[in-house]
């Protein structure tokens, strides 16, 4: 079956020439039926111990194995690239009149000052019940002012005050509970709530985990260093657009929200003079990578922001391979594992995986792309 092919012709952006939908740029063509007992409600206590369904390019069909396995298919002079991202998102339950609203932070504006305020950028559920002048108690000493509208979808700047003495990110922290996605019902407490950070999280901003690498652990990462595969590190700071389904029946009609992401010189240095292979640890390792493509395996220290649109037909610069999670039907990261390994082959990976009760989304089973 064909495949569309809209074109990337710029490294950050994407732009997509004005085409007929065929088949393979219809949404429909990357839908299918995802049982609910299939979403993982909660993390494996063992990281490592999670499936992995390996799809070689070059073979039919698929290896069933375990996360663990993953140095059985690496090789000295491989690079392997992780996102570093640290999520830092919190969301905050508020009762008024009886009623629930949610305000979920997705990231500060502004640290504290001298009045003992901060100011967020914020989501809110109801959108009705938090426009623009309504003043709120949240608890623990803090109230929330909605400033403005960022958005038509609940998008709201706000800003959040401390009373005197009120350390405002303790008692945020003692408010709020893990930003999971709305997908999972089961909550993180205390502790529990690093098992939504990877082992290797450093650099705050995200409003989601990377959850590729949540299958990592420390003793699995010194495994893959002394076998001589070297491991470099991107950040991206995931936005809330990962979990916005594409509303648009054109996949290529669809419009990206822009992240942030950095590259430094010592990463550059590693991935311009990897011996093998490039190796992307999620979707959002290989869109930083492909985002700061300057040439064929060449990527430039560089940061800023991409809404670059992975889709069939792209030619990427920079990724070999791919360790990924299962994602949600009609959704851009499914339409990006599709452009790297093609839709007929994912088709048949996700529904060996379901056939098999492999656990998807962010605390599911794994797969990897070769």
């Amino acid at each position: 079956m064909p495949i569309g092919k809209p074109a990337l012709t710029d490294a950050q952006t994407s732009v997509i020439p004005n085409v007929s939908p065929s088949s393979g740029d219809r949404l429909s063509d990357f839908d299918y039926p995802l049982p609910p007992e299939r979403i993982a409600q909660t993390p494996l206590a063992d990281r490592a111990s999670s499936k992995l369904l390996v799809l070689d390019r070059s073979k039919a069909g698929v290896e069933h194995r375990h996360f663990r396995d993953l140095t059985e298919y690496l090789r000295p002079g491989d690079v392997l690239v992780l996102n570093d991202t640290r999520v830092t998102a919190m969301r905050v339950f508020i009762e008024n009149a009886g009623k629930q609203i949610e305000l979920f932070l997705i990231g500060r504006l502004a640290a504290p000052d001298d009045n003992n305020t901060q100011l967020w950028h914020a989501l809110v559920r109801p959108g009705k019940k938090m426009l623009p002048g309504v003043r709120m108690d949240l608890g623990r000493g803090l109230s929330v002012d909605v400033i403005s509208s960022a958005d038509d979808r609940g998008g709201r700047i706000v800003r959040i005050t401390g009373e005197a003495g009120v350390d405002i990110d303790a008692a945020l922290s003692e408010l709020s509970i893990a930003p999971l996605p709305p997908y999972i019902a089961t909550q993180l407490k205390g502790e529990e709530r690093e098992r939504y950070q990877t082992v290797y999280a450093r650099h705050g901003g995200s409003a989601a985990a990377p959850t590729a690498g949540l299958h990592f652990t420390p003793d699995l990462l010194e495994t893959v260093e002394s076998m001589g595969v070297r491991i470099a590190r991107v950040t991206l700071h995931v936005g809330l657009g990962t979990f916005r389904p594409i509303e648009t029946d054109v996949i290529s009609e669809h419009k990206m929200h822009a992240e942030r992401y950095s590259i430094s010189t010592e990463t550059a240095d590693i991935v311009n003079s990897a011996a093998g292979r490039i190796i992307a640890v999620g979707t959002t390792s290989a869109r930083t990578l492909e985002a700061s493509a300057a040439g064929p395996r060449q990527v430039a220290a560089s940061e800023g922001e991409t809404s670059l649109y992975i889709t069939p037909g792209y030619d990427f610069k920079i990724v070999d391979a791919l360790v990924t999670n299962f994602h949600m039907p009609r959704s851009t990261l499914l339409v990006l594992v599709s452009a790297m390994a093609g839709r007929e082959r994912i088709v048949e990976a996700y529904q060996a995986a379901i056939d098999n009760e492999y656990r998807f989304l962010s605390f599911g089973d794994a797969m990897l792309i070769l």
